[in-house]
């Protein structure tokens, strides 16, 4: 059997960083860590191929091979899936999908056959099982959440580690929050489940044993969901690091409380993590309470920024605009909360009401949805009516975004992240293309783009002032150069 995995190319979004990959000579940011996972549940004598299509073209003899093309999408992939299905059809290939997209919205896709709804472990051995016989269902729907221990190592020999900035991996599913316009417990419940230490580690040894060096993105929907499992990770991992040197750092997403923990915070930096994403999501108290983001209410955010700085963690931040609590200076307190705290990695979106959340259904029962979700934050649209008038809303998100990434505010930021830090525990490796980067951006940002004057008194300050960040300073004014063209395409 010969099966062809697809991975649909991702539009210029915030995690695409697409324009921080010329730096770096890559062409992806993270390998598609789902359809490698479902990869591993075929039997040992099936022909397994991956088309990454942010790495490589989908060919006509990609699909003439085939038996089954099997593609996995995200809500943000929607626009890309009809050209890849009519491709398919061309050829007389069936295709199975699966992931975000199809699982709140295949009502959408009625040229496709064969849908694979909610987490596929307890699915495989069936779809395996038609796919042998030639006789697919057309829809296999997961009836009750997969017990994570069950995941299989991810057959990272489909790719080539080359193409990539970061690998991925998943400790746990699911987040013990309920943020009302957030699909996460639609997708994967309300209660974390989590890998052993040992199968977490076992799928890093594999990476390690494959030569990855570099970061690592531990992708959960919220890492620190269950604590004394994370803790219990963290442990093995400081044993794991220093049985085997691995140079390998990581990044993962994190709610607010995490700061409550100083022992969990200093087990990750011991452990190697370098980055953490919060959902801050608004400084409007108001707001944060309309939405039930609990984690968040009644702490001093900036203080709590701070805090994770300090203990050697990079913070990047999710923010929102367009609640309906939220006052008419949001844009003013949002850019003051982002400076004030140095969030370099700013990651501002309009409000849009996601398929199956309680925020969707509850639009939905007031009459105010007004179309389905892109899931692509970084459009200057809501898809509902908000209360606030929504030209002030778009026209206010476009301003917010140059402001913040026009390079005098953004080197301010770095600079304020940098006075705020206190690297600790393994350094970060250092490889070839960091210095091909800072090479390029010389002379892209130093030569060639608006800033330059910006980018050289940054360069200098920090090499006067701050020598031994001088390196993390680069990679986030790289980092800073996709999001400028990201806010400037709004």
């Amino acid at each position: 059997m010969k099966v062809l995995l697809v991975y649909p190319v991702t539009p210029d979004t915030f995690w695409s960083f697409k324009h921080a990959l010329r730096f770096v000579s890559k062409r992806a940011a993270f390998p598609p860590l789902g359809l490698l996972t479902i990869a591993a549940f075929f039997p040992p004598d099936w022909q397994i191929k991956l088309v990454d299509m942010n790495v490589d073209r989908l060919t006509d003899e990609d699909l003439r091979w085939a038996d089954y093309v099997m593609i996995s999408a995200m809500i943000v992939h929607k626009e890309a899936i009809p050209h890849i299905i009519e491709r398919c059809r061309q050829f007389g290939r069936p295709v199975i999908a699966g992931g975000p997209l199809f699982t709140t919205g295949h009502e959408a896709f009625a040229d496709i056959d064969h849908f694979v709804l909610g987490e596929a472990e307890t699915l495989m051995p069936q779809l395996v099982e038609d796919m042998r016989g030639g006789n697919l269902r057309p829809i296999y729907s997961a009836l009750s959440r997969p017990d994570v221990a069950c995941v299989p190592v991810p057959r990272w020999d489909l790719i080539d580690f080359r193409h990539y900035v970061t690998m991925s991996v998943q400790f746990s599913r699911g987040c013990p929050f309920d943020c009302e316009f957030c699909d996460i417990v639609v997708m994967n419940g309300r209660v974390p489940r989590t890998k052993s230490p040992s199968q977490l580690i076992a799928e890093l040894e594999q990476l390690r044993q494959r030569g990855w060096k570099d970061m690592v993105f531990v992708v959960d929907d919220n890492f620190i969901g269950n604590k004394n499992h994370a803790k219990a990770l963290l442990r093995d991992l400081v044993r794991w690091r220093s049985r085997t040197h691995t140079k390998m750092s990581f990044m993962t997403e994190a709610s607010a409380n995490v700061v409550d923990d100083s022992e969990l915070c200093d087990l990750m930096v011991r452990a190697g993590f370098k980055k953490v994403f919060v959902g801050f999501e608004t400084p409007s108290a108001e707001s944060l309470e309309e939405c039930k983001k609990v984690q968040n209410c009644g702490r001093d955010l900036v203080v709590t920024v701070k805090t994770l700085q300090q203990a050697g963690l990079e913070v990047m931040g999710g923010f929102i605009v367009g609640f309906d609590s939220d006052p008419m200076d949001i844009f003013k307190r949002q850019f003051e909360f982002i400076q004030r705290s140095g969030v370099v990695t700013a990651m501002v979106g309009l409000l849009n009401a996601l398929p199956e959340t309680r925020l969707y259904h509850r639009l939905l029962k007031e009459g105010r949805i007004e179309e389905e979700s892109t899931g692509n934050n970084t459009q200057a649209t809501l898809n509902f009516r908000p209360t606030l008038d929504r030209e002030f809303l778009v026209n206010g998100y476009r301003e917010l975004m140059k402001q913040l990434y026009e390079p005098h505010n953004y080197y301010q930021r770095i600079r304020t992240f940098l006075k705020h830090n206190k690297p600790s525990g393994p350094r970060l490796r250092l490889a070839w293309s960091d210095f091909q980067a800072f090479l390029k951006s010389l002379w892209l940002l130093g030569a060639w783009h608006r800033g330059r004057l910006a980018y050289w008194r940054f360069c200098i300050t920090t090499l006067l002032r701050r020598p031994r960040q001088f390196h993390r300073a680069i990679a986030l004014a790289i980092v800073g150069h996709h999001f400028r063209h990201v806010a400037k395409s709004l």
